[in-house]
């Protein structure tokens, strides 16, 4: 496990990776179909903490009950909210921002639009799924447009749940508020195919780069 400690905040369970020359905190919320345990988010974290971003992960309670059904989006909201308040007791004096991969960082887009995260510096999205698969549409991006804070959307060109053929317009639209950054050859989960030269682990550390300058710019 890279770095992180068993944490426990009213009836979470989450994952604590705080180091010691911590400059920034991130709330990292998991996918629809994992929970925060996923190898991604455990390489993630690890690549975070040595560019000095802290990371505290949770389970949202249908990945903690052990379904593979996510709760309905106001408990999912809810969930994150509870969440943040505890990154906001631990972060003290640093700067917090908060997302997290497919799932978990729409519905931080959402707590967001709602203002009910408002602490946060800015919102990191590892692949936004902006529709189902096989299924282009923006409808998921509607909400973006009340959300205040600076947005960073890391995405493979072999996404398919975010068509950036969609998306890009929508960031432009954003203005600068939004930041697009797009990762060749890679798909949702950040996998890259063995002809391109490149490895996952190479995928994560340029993820981990431009979160970390990500902090830094809007901090």
């Amino acid at each position: 496990m890279s770095g992180a400690r068993e944490h426990r905040f009213g009836a979470h369970s989450a994952l604590l990776c705080l180091p010691s020359d911590a400059a920034q905190l991130l709330l990292l919320a998991h996918g629809a179909g994992a929970g925060m345990r996923h190898p991604f988010l455990e390489a993630v974290a690890g690549a975070l903490a040595r560019r000095r971003v802290a990371t505290l992960r949770f389970e949202f309670p249908y990945q903690a009950g052990g379904s593979r059904r996510p709760d309905p989006r106001p408990v999912l909201v809810a969930s994150l909210c509870e969440a943040f308040e505890e990154a906001v007791r631990i972060a003290g004096a640093l700067p917090l921002f908060a997302g997290g991969k497919s799932l978990g960082g729409r519905m931080t887009s959402h707590a967001a639009a709602e203002g009910r995260i408002e602490a946060a510096r800015g919102l990191v999205f590892f692949g936004f799924p902006l529709h189902a698969a096989g299924k282009p549409g923006v409808e998921r991006a509607a909400h973006l447009g009340a959300v205040r804070q600076p947005m960073l959307f890391l995405q493979g060109t072999r996404d398919t749940l975010a068509d950036l053929t969609l998306l890009a317009p929508i960031c432009e639209k954003l203005g600068a508020r939004a930041r697009l950054h797009v990762v060749e050859g890679a798909d949702h989960g950040f996998h890259v195919l063995k002809r391109s030269g490149r490895s996952d682990a190479e995928v994560i550390e340029e993820l981990a780069d431009r979160v970390a300058a990500f902090a830094v710019e809007v901090d």
